[in-house]
């Protein structure tokens, strides 16, 4: 009956019919994709905007997440299915054979918070999970008293404004303090009890509501990420530490605002994330108070105060504010207006690049001495190593061109990372691969392409595969269950691999294309959280690649290709070339990316581009070109991977034009050699001698005399290094002084300084010290004579004074405190030594990481290793110790400290045992051993089979 009277009905209701119809569908969509909205809004604290509509539900989202993408190529359509969980995914792709427009409708799925976790310490996987899906809209105002005596407690005040969308559950706020710290708790107007437990403040129930909420706190601050000093302290949270200082959600996904009140000594400066709005003096105190910051994760929540200068510059139309302790006339005078210059040509350029103004209320930094990291990107109080900053009329062209990086990397985070900031600390490596690669993007900018492209392969290639060719490896991208071991997804792979990938990303979609997505990567996520998942969603409209394979090799596995080749000849003629890769270890797989082949003549040279997306690639370009008198593989410099050498390149290999080339056949010939192919550690430390008076360029000869100092002292037996020592120091010593360029001069000097054993050059040096005559044309500073006298100290055989007279020539206090604390280290007593050692067991003592870490370099020097070896066992103890109370990078710079030199039979026995009695290790601890003692393992091979 319906459909005959259907049939009877006129056009125009047939019409009206259909339209209803399909707004029905619609608003069932619409209600679905709404409800989801609604849910991550909440969670994100920000509006719609931001949203992804393709992650169904928050429930999924941080559990197992699914995502659906379809691509159309050649009339087929490709529906690539993404689960996530945990930072690990897997793709799969189904094929049809035609395309059929579908509108889809995506069912309401529950909606409603996750199930409240156990209360476990630190923040987990599952807490971060659950207090996202009720908890936004997060206002934190904070007031800390901090007095002039350090020892003295940081009384502060708090109040925490936010929405919860449910009530029913206890709230877990993260608080890493004793109980007794906690003075109040008043929630919604109501005294709520104490109850801290693992690391959380538990909110009962009865005192919250759905909806806004408000919780007073009165405490002592935690003192540890304050960094005390005598005359100053400087806030460092990242990346789960602001819970050790202040009561806060933990976690990089609840973004919010601080209103932030400061009361210190008179005298003192200070500089946080937002705008100093006024100040009140009060007796022997000054009370700052700031506007509130741009919207932030706590890690990035930051402030220092103490004895500085305060200068102000303008940067473009902002006013820029710059701290520091330096007192050094000359390093003053010629750095301050420079590094207000470095970031204005970083924000300049990065603002042209993305399209986006410079996202923050405003610019501003600090210079601390001894600072833990090159730099750490707070908005508006951007932290620095002062060291990194401050150069004189001596600085080489590496330092400079360094200090440029430091700044445009902390700059480019302004954007990348802290603009839009990964959801969870698994993707914290896309924060810095794009600081990273940014930064090395303003060099190219400033310096030119060919300076960039030697920078970039120097400080790249070689820390990434100091990690990638180890046991140890780890993937770019990494699982993290909880936020208590964030730290140690830090290391050289997320800073200097992920770059390399980066580049090969962009040379395979173009320039355009890879801009155009990063764009709207900004654009879509900015103010809120991403994940690499929405990024390659993303960067995948630009490209025909299919990026979800592509990235599987490139940034979920760990691991390099290695690189093999034949080549046939007919008559001098090359009549067949094949290259081939394969993984160093593990599963079968290929690296798809691209590089150079070049054939080296007498008076000329060819070039050959290589796309090396399988695992045999035939060089058909190269067939019928005259056999050359050698072949350079990567020549230039962008492959990724063990290549092979050829030896008939060593004759020849400084007469290279292209300093590219030959920085790429250093690296290649070095990676060689640790991996037992072509060349023995002695033959290429008498090639790489050979080249020391022959490469004049400045940043080639500095990787040159790195190689030498390394294979010299980690693959010679002390007996052979005895044996040669001579000739090296005069090697080293005429070849400075024929050098004409003074920054050469001063590197090859650095070199010798380094390596020299004879008596008769610690009498040189001495002689330079004692005068304060430098060579003929080096420059040479405070910190060069306070590196000198250490140097001497730690060779000399006699009790010497020479770090107390050191010390006295030292006006600057906090590098007269350096020294004081790393004299016990060069004791030529051993009692003092292992008193030392033994005092480190005190997390107070490993206060400064950066004096530790020195300190502990020459404690382990292969000049003390017959008293130190017995220091091994207890270091590789304390390495979980050293995770939980130390910085991201502490770890693994405590342990290069110590194994670095390492190569006897013994040390190597004390960690293999190690390994295997602590069979349930932790394990990115165990792969940190593993990396840092790495050539501690080849040196067994290299020396003793």
């Amino acid at each position: 009956m319906l459909t005959k009277d259907f049939n009877k009905m006129n056009y125009k209701l047939k019409l009206l019919l259909k339209i209803i119809i399909l707004l029905l569908c619609l608003s069932a969509t619409v209600y679905a994709q709404t409800t989801i909205k609604k849910s991550k809004t909440a969670k994100h604290g920000a509006s719609a905007k931001h949203t992804t509509p393709a992650k169904h539900s928050t429930a999924v989202k941080h559990s197992a997440q699914t995502k659906h993408t379809t691509t159309t190529k050649h009339g087929k359509t490709t529906k690539h299915v993404v689960t996530t969980k945990h930072g690990k995914h897997t793709v799969h792709s189904e094929e049809t054979t035609e395309v059929i427009p579908v509108t889809h409708i995506i069912p309401a799925a529950p909606v409603g918070p996750i199930k409240p976790p156990v209360i476990e310490p630190g923040v987990s996987y599952n807490l971060a999970a659950y207090r996202h899906s009720i908890t936004s809209n997060i206002q934190y105002t904070l007031d800390f008293n901090i007095p002039s005596i350090k020892s003295a407690d940081i009384k502060a005040t708090e109040t925490i404004g936010f929405d919860l969308s449910a009530s029913t559950q206890s709230l877990e706020i993260d608080f890493k303090q004793n109980a007794n710290n906690v003075k109040s708790i008043i929630v919604n107007g109501t005294n709520s009890p104490v109850i801290l437990k693992d690391d959380h403040l538990i909110i009962d129930p009865q005192y919250l509501h759905r909806g806004t909420n408000k919780i007073d706190l009165q405490f002592i601050a935690g003192n540890v990420a304050l960094n005390r000093n005598d005359d100053f302290m400087y806030a460092l949270f990242v990346p789960d530490r602001a819970r050790t200082v202040f009561p806060c959600f933990d976690q990089p996904d609840l973004k919010a605002n601080f209103l932030l009140t400061l009361t210190v000594p008179n005298g003192w400066s200070v500089l946080a994330n937002g705008i100093k709005k006024d100040s009140v003096i009060n007796g022997q105190q000054t009370t700052f108070h700031f506007a509130n910051s741009d919207k932030l994760p706590t890690y990035l929540f930051s402030f220092t105060a103490g004895k500085y200068t305060d200068v102000k510059k303008m940067i473009g139309t902002r006013q820029a504010e710059f701290l520091y302790r330096e007192t050094d006339p000359l390093k003053i005078k010629l750095s301050v207006d420079s590094i207000f210059k470095a970031h204005e040509n970083a924000i300049n350029f990065l603002e042209d690049w993305t399209g986006i103004p410079f996202p923050f209320q405003k610019v501003g930094f600090v210079a601390i001495p001894d600072f833990q990291f090159g730099g750490m990107e707070h908005p508006g109080e951007v932290q620095y190593k002062a060291s990194g900053l401050f150069l004189d009329d001596g600085a080489t062209k590496d330092m400079l061109i360094a200090r440029s990086n430091v700044i445009s990397h902390e700059t480019s985070h302004m954007w990348f990372g802290d603009m839009v900031t990964m959801e969870w600390f698994n993707d914290v490596w896309m924060k810095e691969v794009f600081a990273n690669f940014m930064a090395d993007k303003v060099t190219e900018n400033l310096m030119g392409s060919e300076t960039f492209n030697l920078k970039f392969l120097q400080d790249h290639y070689p820390a990434a595969y100091g990690v990638d060719r180890t046991p140890g490896a780890n993937p770019i991208r990494q699982q993290l269950d909880n936020l208590q071991d964030a730290g140690s997804l830090y290391g050289n792979i997320i800073y200097h691999k992920a770059p390399i990938m980066m580049r090969q990303l962009e040379l395979l979609m173009g320039k355009d294309n890879f801009q155009k997505g990063i764009r709207e990567y900004l654009d879509k996520y900015k103010y809120g959280n991403a994940t690499w998942d929405d990024l390659i969603a993303i960067l995948s409209k630009y490209s025909k690649t299919d990026l979800y394979n592509w990235n599987k090799v490139w940034v979920n596995e760990p691991g390099r290709p290695v690189f093999n080749y034949t080549i046939d000849y007919k008559k001098n003629v090359i009549s067949k070339f094949t290259l081939t890769q394969a993984p160093e270890t593990g599963p079968k797989r290929i690296w798809p990316q691209v590089f150079d082949v070049s054939l080296i003549y007498s008076s000329y040279r060819k070039d050959f581009k290589v796309d090396m997306n399988q695992a045999a690639v035939s060089l058909k370009d190269v067939i019928g070109s005259d056999k050359p008198m050698f072949i350079l593989f990567n020549s230039n410099g962008l492959g990724y991977g063990l290549f092979p050498t050829d030896k008939n390149s060593f004759s020849r290999l400084f007469d290279l034009q292209s300093p590219v080339q030959r920085a790429s056949s250093y690296i290649t010939a070095y990676e060689n050699m640790l991996a037992g192919r072509d060349i023995k550690p002695d033959e290429l430390l008498n090639l790489f001698i050979k080249g020391i008076a022959a490469e004049k360029d400045e940043m080639n000869l500095r990787s040159l005399t790195g190689y030498i100092q390394s294979i010299y002292w980690e693959f010679i037996l002390p007996s052979a290094r005895q044996q040669m020592a001579a000739t090296l120091e005069t090697e080293l010593w005429d070849a400075m002084q024929q050098e004409t360029l003074p920054n050469n001069k001063k590197i090859l000097f650095r070199a010798y300084q380094d390596i020299y054993l004879t008596p008769a050059a610690r009498a040189n040096l001495y002689k330079i010290w004692q005068q304060k005559q430098a060579p003929a044309g080096v420059k040479l500073n405070e910190d060069d004579y306070t590196s000198m006298a250490l140097s001497i100290a730690l060779k000399s055989d006699t009790v010497t004074s020479i770090l107390k007279q050191q010390e006295a020539r030292i006006t600057n206090t906090d590098r007269k405190n350096r020294l004081e604390f790393l004299m016990p280290a060069l004791s030529l007593d051993p009692a003092v030594r292992d008193a030392f050692f033994n005092s480190l067991q005190q997390q107070k003592n490993r206060a400064k990481e950066a004096w530790v870490t020195t300190a502990l370099g020459y404690l382990n020097s292969p000049l003390r290793q017959s008293t130190s070896i017995k220091y091994l066992p207890k270091s590789l103890e304390m390495v979980e110790e050293i995770q939980r109370t130390g910085d991201v990078f502490f770890p693994q710079s405590w342990l290069a400290a110590i194994f670095g030199n390492y190569q006897s039979k013994e040390a190597w026995q004390i960690v293999d045992s190690f390994l295997k009695s602590h069979s349930n290790y932790n394990p990115k601890l165990k792969d940190k051993i593993l990396q840092a003692t790495d050539n501690l393992y080849r040196a067994q091979k290299q020396l003793y089979q």
